[in-house]
């Protein structure tokens, strides 16, 4: 009996030891675990952190940027900034035809013309022409439209007249002039090879350019 209690106790502090040690090993992983965690957030808070930053330079430096595409847009000489939209002006002035309606057996109605104006400078007349065609891209007839004083950055409409013939239209440009741009254009006019702004009313000095 004596070395059956004896051999209980053994097993007993066996079990205790057993158990404690598994309890200081959970004890350790858990502090480890937690260690590993809190550096993984310090970690992921130091990216979040430099993530904002660089995005705050980039904003700040795209500002820097644009302030300086436009002081030298805007403060720079006032003949570079019409010699730039005249030089691109097809970026800048376009024509289309509004929605218009077509008959069953042919014929348009309701259509009007609508030019656009992108530049910083009043358009003073602009002359377009609408053909009016048949489903085979035969012109049916042709007519010529002037819309005058069309804002900066605004749009010019003229209404065009019925055709009892013809299922679409075709739209050009045909001519362009602007005082307070310094720019004439017109589909006719040849520009002469070797000149980077053949579109002025008035030729300034090369110099100036």
């Amino acid at each position: 009996m004596q070395t059956f209690m004896t051999r209980s106790k053994i097993y007993l502090i066996i079990s205790l030891t057993l158990i404690v040690i598994l309890f200081l090993g959970y004890c350790r992983e858990q502090r480890h675990t937690r260690r590993i965690l809190s550096e993984n957030q310090r970690l992921w808070n130091e990216n979040r952190d430099l993530r904002k930053s660089l995005e705050e330079y980039n904003h700040v430096s795209r500002q820097i940027d644009d302030r300086r595409d436009v002081q030298q847009r805007v403060a720079g000489q006032f003949i570079e900034r019409r010699a730039y939209y005249r030089r691109n002006w097809q970026q800048f002035i376009t024509v289309a035809a509004s929605d218009y309606r077509t008959g069953l057996l042919g014929g348009i109605r309701n259509l009007s013309v609508i030019v656009r104006n992108q530049t910083e400078y009043p358009l003073d007349n602009v002359v377009v022409m609408v053909q009016y065609m048949r489903n085979n891209n035969e012109v049916f007839k042709t007519e010529e439209y002037t819309i005058q004083h069309i804002a900066e950055k605004g749009t010019g409409t003229v209404n065009a007249s019925n055709s009892r013939k013809g299922s679409k239209v075709n739209i050009k440009l045909l001519g362009i002039t602007s005082q307070a741009m310094n720019f004439c254009w017109s589909a006719g006019k040849v520009a002469p090879p070797g000149n980077p702004d053949p579109y002025e009313c008035v030729p300034s000095p090369r110099n100036n350019q």
